[in-house]
C-alpha cells in the first residue's frame, strides 16, 4: 500500500475512534440514573451506564469466544 494511503487510513481510523468515543460519552452521561438488577438471588443497584457497559463487555467476550471456537474448528 502506498505511503499516502496509509496516512489517510490512519486519519480515518482516528476519526472513527473519536466519533465512537464521543457517542460512548454521550450515552454514559445520559444514563446516570440508578437501576436495580436482579442476579439470581441478589439485587444490585448500579447506574444504567455501568449496566450497559457490563452487558457490552459480556457480548464482546461471548462473540470473541464463539469466533475463536469456530475458527479453530474450521482449520
Amino acid at each position: 500500500m502506498p505511503e499516502g494511503n496509509q496516512s489517510i487510513m490512519r486519519k480515518l481510523k482516528l476519526i472513527f475512534i473519536a466519533v465512537l468515543a464521543i457517542i460512548v460519552l454521550i450515552i454514559a452521561i445520559q444514563n446516570t440514573a440508578n437501576v436495580e438488577t436482579r442476579l439470581l438471588f441478589a439485587t444490585v443497584t448500579m447506574p444504567r451506564a455501568v449496566l450497559l457497559f457490563v452487558m457490552l463487555a459480556i457480548g464482546f467476550v461471548i462473540g470473541w469466544l464463539s469466533g475463536a471456537r469456530f475458527s479453530l474448528t474450521a482449520k
